[in-house]
């Protein structure tokens, strides 16, 4: 019985190399009656290397920019190991997406560390992202918007009943912004989105992503309530008026999210304006999660068959 359960039991990794940082996820699965399963966070590690501010600026990732990734995914590839990780897989976003020189650094990292980054899509990586949102109590909402804010891009979901009736990605982020890259025209194109997709009637919206579960905390929101939008503009006021510097300080951010929170925070208020949204619900959930529910139930089904 107990071999029985420890079969039901393994261990993914999620590998999400993101524009303003490199993330590992790892969790541990355990499959129950009719497909469900429970699920534990093992271990979380965050690298700030801010890929999206040489790609952003450049065009291209730095020699040094390969270099730092490189080492950080070996070190990936090691924290797995001793964790005992069954299946990983790392997927690539905005930033790499971007670089002219994506093939280079995808083929340098995976010789060096033996880690194969995929470029995926705002498609792909917005319906990743949907996936912790079925058979739950989002799934029952009949009228529900995903907004998720990166540093390189924004994925904006339509939902009905847990079934995704629009999702378009747009070269709109935080690390994008600070570095003066977004086009207005993709706000125009955002704008475009929700009025031929949105319908504003019992409209709900959850925001995910770091930046907006920050602001969520510091306004001091219990746990399961929205953040209202007039919450949402006051904070972003009060830490812009703080110098970057101090921000670590005075609301206990990590050094790396001081200078991106606010310009993410000036997107979600935007979006939220657009559709007529007076609150947002912050959801401690995205992409690396997303990856790790979809590897584990393709997994499941091999084992299955």
């Amino acid at each position: 019985m107990a071999k029985s359960k420890e079969n039901r039991r393994k261990r993914y990794a999620a590998i999400d190399t993101g524009s303003n940082a490199v993330r590992l996820l790892i969790k541990e699965l355990e499959w129950t009656t009719g497909g469900r399963f429970n699920e534990e966070v093992v271990a979380y590690y965050r690298v700030p290397l801010r890929l999206g501010s040489m790609v952003f600026n450049s065009g291209q990732l730095s020699a040094q920019g390969i270099q730092n990734l490189i080492q950080v995914m070996h070190a990936f590839k090691l924290l797995m190991n001793v964790q005992g990780v069954a299946r990983f897989r790392a997927c690539a976003t905005s930033a790499i997406r971007t670089a002219e020189n994506r093939s280079e650094v995808i083929q340098q990292v995976q010789d060096a560390s033996g880690i194969e980054i995929e470029l995926i899509s705002g498609k792909e990586e917005a319906d990743l992202i949907l996936r912790n949102f079925k058979n739950n109590q989002w799934s029952k909402v009949s009228n529900l918007m995903c907004i998720d804010v990166g540093g390189g891009s924004t994925e904006l979901s339509i939902l009905k009943q847990g079934v995704c009736l629009a999702r378009k990605s747009f070269k709109i982020g935080a690390v994008r912004m600070l570095n003066d890259a977004v086009d207005d025209d993709e706000w125009k194109s955002i704008k475009r989105f929700i009025d031929e997709q949105v319908e504003h009637q019992g409209l709900k919206v959850i925001g995910t992503g770091g930046n907006i579960n920050r602001y969520h905390k510091v306004a001091r929101i219990k746990k399961n309530m929205p953040l209202p939008l007039t919450m949402l503009e006051k904070w972003i006021a009060r830490i812009h008026d703080v110098p970057v510097h101090e921000r670590s300080r005075t609301f206990g951010f990590k050094h790396n999210r001081s200078d991106v929170i606010v310009p993410a925070g000036v997107i979600y208020r935007g979006i939220m304006s657009l559709v007529g949204a007076d609150e947002i619900f912050a959801q401690k959930v995205g992409l690396s999660d997303g990856i790790i529910l979809h590897l584990a139930e393709a997994h499941q089904q091999h084992l299955e068959h």
